[in-house]
């Protein structure tokens, strides 16, 4: 029991004042003469016991009616709350992420969400809001009860540990004030592990909102799984969580139904013959009553641009005519002294293979070409200037070459994690291969560059500095058989793709998406991304021939962009929703339920919270209460003899 006054409960001292006038009162029993009476005798001993259980009933009447009185003015009431004048803070995090379309027993997740929300939450009451992309501070619900209603899904979710973090800052520094956290989702299960810690200057409250139904099926990913001169199959990946019968998939160009096809649950592949050199701006769609944002999926191919590659040449360079075959490269050979350095700046990867010697004009030309983004490879002569070479790598930040080695060694480390073999080279990890044998190689310390391959003795065979990557042994046949094997062709052919990075069949928004297109800008000329009334500026670079784009967070729309400078269409480029959501599996919050407030709704949630915050008064009872020992004052004065 709690008091709304609670300083005129020192006027309970005032009990004493009875209780001093009862005990020291003056008047006492008179004596009379009479006749010595055995009868007389008893009835006098009888009034005295009478009178006294009389006095003492009238002082607890009356003790009782004056400290009724006064905890009826102190105002006394019950509340789940530590004081009746605490201030009440509350932040809710509504999550609006595509997950959240799903049904339950009283339609979509996310509606259900926002139309309890303006129900339940009293009109006047101040409150902040937070969802995955906006942010309402200190506001009502009546305010914003329009954007609530127009919310749309979001592609981008938080982590539930970052809106917890998010809803904490969102409350003011008053440390006396009672803040509630009310996080509403269907807290789906994500990689990033949902921990919660005591705190005891938040109340945390969960609202968990669950599916009918947690099927789904989805269209996971899109790839070329073969290809030739006339056609290559592009290969669309169903993920379901169930049994799937005849579900047809769908493909489009332009708009254009072009083929369909049916899957089911013992294949869950869908493949499309397309033919080559055709330019698509194609979608994949699917049916599927359960999640929506998922059934589509936006891909391009576009004419390829052609990597423009140099190769400054004192060795057979017939391995690289290979790799870098005319249909896709732009392939361009130079001797050292016969080199024009005014075409450096519109090349792509430059090759320096085996120069007996760099110069330093040309080591000055590749600092501003590496600069501009282009990307260069250099293989050693093991007969060359070694002190020309080390020039090189100190320009590059690279360590020096030492002595050349000249004893054989096997190259068996491949750093599977380096972008240039992560990225579907091999389907899994190899620890027994045809090891490539190098008769002699220059040792070099590693440092901090990354190396891609290494010898049996952990020394670098390639490494790499942002643009540049340095072989440290030469790779003609008298010195090497890595020309032979199959591990050549993934190493430079992904090298050539960081020089020019085309767009791949698609981008996942929410990811680091970065990209090259071949054009060329006037100054004060940009490239924009195009879809309908949508204009985005991207983050970009302009080199010699090339604009490099990179986006984040940006754009929020799934579908096929035009890629424009100013009014021309330069390609396109497609933009998918991160498939995470699909998978409609979600945490079991139970395990939660010592450290939070768990709930199933949001009207239940907001009922529970109005009770704890609800005041019941008693100084009612207390007033009854005296007015009920005042009766039976009256009437143990009346009838009591």
């Amino acid at each position: 029991m709690q008091f709304k006054h609670p300083e005129l409960l020192y006027a309970l001292f005032l009990l004493l004042i009875p209780i001093i006038v009862h005990l020291f009162q003056l008047r006492k029993f008179k004596k009379e003469s009479f006749t010595n009476v055995a009868f007389l005798k008893e009835v006098t001993l009888q009034t005295r016991k009478s009178s006294q259980i009389k006095k003492w009933l009238t002082l607890f009447t009356r003790l009782g009616i004056l400290a009724a009185i006064i905890l009826a003015f102190a105002q006394p009431f019950f509340s789940k709350k530590k004081s009746l004048n605490t201030k009440t803070e509350t932040v809710i995090y509504l999550d609006n992420s595509f997950s959240m379309q799903a049904k339950g027993d009283k339609g979509v997740l996310l509606k259900r969400a926002i139309q309890e929300l303006i129900e339940a939450v009293p009109e006047t009451e101040k409150v902040s809001l937070l969802t995955n992309n906006d942010i309402y501070r200190n506001t009502s619900i009546k305010t914003i009860a329009n954007d609530l209603l127009q919310l749309d899904f979001s592609p981008n979710q938080l982590t539930y540990k970052a809106a917890l973090l998010k809803s904490k800052k969102l409350f003011s520094k008053t440390p006396s004030t009672i803040k509630n956290i009310v996080m509403v989702s269907d807290f789906q299960q994500k990689k990033e592990n949902f921990e919660i810690v005591n705190d005891s200057l938040f109340n945390i409250n969960l609202v968990q909102l669950k599916p009918i139904k947690t099927n789904n099926i989805s269209i996971d990913t899109l790839y070329i799984s073969k290809q030739n001169s006339s056609n290559f199959e592009l290969t669309v990946g169903i993920n379901s969580n169930e049994n799937i019968e005849n579900i047809p998939v769908a493909y489009y160009n332009d708009g254009n139904l072009v083929s369909k096809t049916a899957v089911s649950s013992n294949k869950n592949k869908a493949i499309f013959t397309i033919p080559s050199k055709t330019i698509v701006n194609g979608k994949i769609t699917i049916e599927d009553t359960s999640l929506q944002f998922d059934n589509r999926f936006f891909f391009n191919i576009n004419e390829a641009a052609k990597t423009n590659i140099l190769v400054i040449n004192e060795a057979n360079d017939s391995f690289l005519k290979r790799i870098y075959t005319t249909n896709a490269y732009n392939y361009t050979v130079f001797k050292s002294n016969t080199l024009d350095y005014n075409g450096i700046d519109k090349q792509n990867l430059i090759v320096l293979n085996e120069l007996e010697t760099i110069p330093n004009a040309l080591i000055t030309a590749l600092t501003a070409f590496t600069k501009n983004g282009g990307v260069v490879i250099v293989i050693p002569n093991t007969k060359g200037d070694i002190q020309a070479y080390n020039s090189f790598l100190n320009r590059f930040g690279f360590p020096p070459f030492k002595t050349l080695n000249k004893t054989v060694k096997q190259l068996t480390t491949i750093n599977y994690s380096h972008p240039i073999y992560s990225d579907g080279v091999f389907e899994k990890q190899i620890n027994n291969f045809q090891y490539p044998k190098i008769k002699s190689y220059f040792n070099q310390n590693l440092a901090s560059n990354s190396a891609l391959l290494k010898f049996e003795d952990g020394k670098p065979f390639l490494s790499q500095k942002n643009n540049v990557f340095v072989f440290t042994a030469a790779l003609n046949d008298g010195n090497s058989n890595f020309t032979d094997i199959n591990l050549i062709v993934p190493t430079f052919i992904n090298i050539a793709k960081q020089s020019l990075n085309n767009a791949n069949l698609y981008c996942t928004i929410g990811n680091s998406n970065t990209y090259d297109v071949v054009t060329k800008l006037q100054q004060d000329e940009i490239i924009t991304l195009e879809k309908e009334a949508q204009n985005i500026i991207p983050q970009q670079n302009y080199y010699n021939n090339k604009v490099s784009i990179t986006t984040n967070e940006t754009p929020i729309m799934a579908g096929i962009y035009h890629i424009k400078n100013k009014s021309k269409i330069i390609e396109n480029v497609s933009y998918n929703y991160n498939r995470d959501e699909s998978s409609l599996n979600y945490l079991d919050l139970s395990t939660y339920d010592k450290k939070v407030s768990i709930n199933s709704s949001v009207s239940q949630l907001f009922e529970t919270l109005k009770n704890d915050n609800a005041i019941h008064a008693i100084w009612k009872w207390f007033v009854i209460f005296a007015l009920l020992l005042l009766i039976i004052e009256m009437l143990i004065l009346k009838y009591l003899k």
